[in-house]
């Protein structure tokens, strides 16, 4: 079902749960600001009223969700109605006359489906995922955070999620290296020590490890698509960048790539469930932002 604006409503339900969990962030981002690090008394406070805050608005949106899932069910049998009686208006149709449809429209239709069919998959997980494993992982990642005061700097899910979090990280220590960058040293990395990630990776379909031309196809995507990244792009970060790599996960010890060298590592998390469509890395900033002059 589509509402006004031409979307699914559970489309536009999640887009608005979306953007109130932005200003509900943005209202604890003002929060953090205004409690002083060394003030224990209140900044325990406040964490015990953010976690309310946040726990309202998942309980919100649940129900939100639970109402919306109950509308559309009433509604299913008017809908089926409707449509059984539609092709009954044929006056002003004339006989062996077909309607053209340009091939720029067709595309625009298709274009059009597939948005739509994303933004429902987009839904569907959104609402899976409101009070299950998704929000069990962000509650024990927030608490494996908040001991080292630290939070979870958001970053988006467009494939360069990993690379982004690491750029985000150098950010933080002045080391200005792209994301562009990154992705072309770690692909040409992998290249110069083949040995050492050739054994790693194998076809999907075929279970084979990788012949030399799809390891180069495969380093190529690397350095010039959004490529999703994982263990091994990080082991070569951490040698391109003579860095240790801390990923933090929620139901495991953290681990460390890289710990030959001796710099303080980089810290990333990694999310299993963040988005229903997907894995998804993001970084970490200190819990209080001093707020900009």
């Amino acid at each position: 079902m589509e509402d006004e604006d031409g979307g699914s409503e559970e489309a536009v339900l999640v887009r608005r749960h979306r953007k109130e969990k932005k200003e509900l962030q943005a209202k604890i981002q003002g929060m953090k600001n205004s409690v002083p690090k060394n003030d224990k008394k209140k900044r325990k406070q406040l964490t015990e009223d953010i976690a309310k805050m946040e726990s309202e608005l998942e309980e919100k949106h649940k129900q939100e969700v639970t109402d919306l899932s109950e509308k559309q069910g009433d509604e299913t049998e008017v809908i089926s109605v409707t449509n059984g009686v539609s092709g009954l208006d044929l006056g002003n149709n004339v006989p062996g006359q077909q309607m053209r449809v340009s091939k720029a429209q067709k595309r625009r239709e298709k274009k059009a489906a597939l948005e739509k069919e994303r933004d429902e998959r987009i839904a569907e997980a959104e609402i899976e995922n409101l009070s299950g494993a998704r929000h069990l992982e962000n509650q024990k990642l927030a608490h494996i955070l908040s001991q080292r005061q630290m939070q979870i700097k958001e970053i988006p899910s467009d494939g360069h999620c990993m690379y982004k979090a690491i750029e985000h990280q150098l950010k933080e220590r002045d080391n200005m290296i792209t994301l562009t960058s990154l992705r072309r040293q770690t692909a040409e990395y992998m290249l110069s020590h083949r040995n050492d990630f050739l054994p790693f990776l194998t076809n999907s379909t075929t279970g084979e490890m990788y012949t030399p031309d799809e390891f180069e196809k495969y380093c190529t995507e690397v350095a010039n698509t959004p490529a999703w990244g994982g263990q091994l792009e990080l082991r070569a970060l951490s040698h391109i960048l003579q860095t240790p790599i801390e990923v933090i996960q929620a139901d495991v010890s953290p681990i460390i790539i890289g710990e030959e060298y001796p710099n303080s590592p980089i810290t990333v998390l990694y999310m299993r469930h963040a988005y229903g469509l997907g894995e998804h890395y993001n970084s970490v900033e200190p819990l209080s932002v001093t707020p900009a002059e």
